[in-house]
């Protein structure tokens, strides 16, 4: 007997709070946030400390700024996703699932909606702005067009791509102190771990689309090595940033950071599977996310008043 073909429902007939659901998974409404946060925090514990909290948090420019990210970043992972559909139905099956009940015609045209706001945005605070999320808004596209795809510029760029929304905050209140060049290295090498730790958890899809990533090309154990090389690393910046009498109460995260960041390289040799990477890359989030709220330990002894 012949068996009917069972064509799958056109994401229309989902209801609408299904679809916002849905795009909120695509554009990980979550990781937004939590660099939403940072920036805030950020520009009132490092950044900007020498001005009042009341100042800061008053400040339109830096609003248009945080404006300006959140379309942008929602964008990047909007043309990310479109990408790498084929990657994600074999490394995240039932994430994709979601996503696809708002169609990808409905998707591009939001992100082409959000690139323009985003400018926009920027626009109001300055011309230069306005050309820096341009230029940011290109990359992530290259990036996700072509970069990614290849070993090393796949790694470099996905840990720049994911500090530029710090160094929008931090050209727009010119602090190139070097304690912000500190927490800039720290940060970096945090993200290139990740970036290790997603390429080995994504390294069946990556294989099978021909991504040649560190983990693709060169194996599992040598991006182990890598990975415990660059932990090894981290030490330098936490060693200066542990100097800095501003660091205040914040040094018992960098503390905790080397305690956590040692025992993940350990477990990570005796890694194999995709799940137990996952875990792996979760705790490495956990460890950026207390990393964004800690930035409220700082010493804000150098400032002229809070509010």
């Amino acid at each position: 007997m012949h068996t009917p073909e069972i064509v799958p429902p056109s994401p229309k007939r989902y209801p609408f709070y299904l679809k916002l659901a849905s795009l909120f998974s695509v554009v990980r409404a979550y990781n937004i946030f939590l660099i939403v946060l940072a920036q805030y925090l950020a520009s009132i514990f490092i950044f900007a400390v020498e001005k009042p909290m009341k100042q800061v948090l008053l400040d339109g420019s830096l609003h248009l700024i945080v404006l300006s990210t959140i379309c942008v970043i929602a964008s990047g992972y909007i043309i990310n996703n479109f990408y790498d559909l084929e990657t994600d139905r074999i490394n995240r099956p039932i994430k994709s699932k979601i996503d696809a009940l708002v169609s990808q015609q409905v998707r591009l045209s939001i992100y082409f909606l959000l690139n323009f706001l985003g400018v926009l945005f920027s626009f109001f605070v300055s011309w230069r702005a306005a050309l820096f999320f341009a230029v940011y808004i290109f990359s992530i596209w290259f990036y996700s067009h072509k970069l990614k795809k290849y070993p090393l510029t796949g790694l470099l760029s996905a840990a720049v791509l994911a500090l530029l929304p710090f160094f929008a905050v931090f050209v727009y209140y010119r602090n190139f102190s070097e304690l912000v060049f500190t927490h800039a290295a720290f940060l970096f090498f945090v993200l290139l771990i990740r970036e290790l730790i997603k390429d080995l958890e994504n390294l069946q899809g990556d294989f099978v689309q021909n991504y040649q990533t560190i983990a693709v090309k060169y194996g599992e154990h040598f991006t182990k090595l890598l990975i415990t090389l660059i932990v090894i690393l981290t030490c330098n910046p936490v060693f200066f940033l542990l100097g800095y009498p501003e660091v205040g109460a914040m040094k018992y995260y960098f503390y905790a950071s080397i305690i956590t960041l040692f025992a993940l390289a350990l477990a990570l040799w005796f890694s194999r599977s995709p799940r137990q990477y996952y875990y792996l890359h979760l705790i490495l989030k956990l460890l950026i996310l207390l990393g964004v709220f800690s930035l409220s330990l700082t010493d804000l002894s150098r400032a002229t008043g809070i509010f």
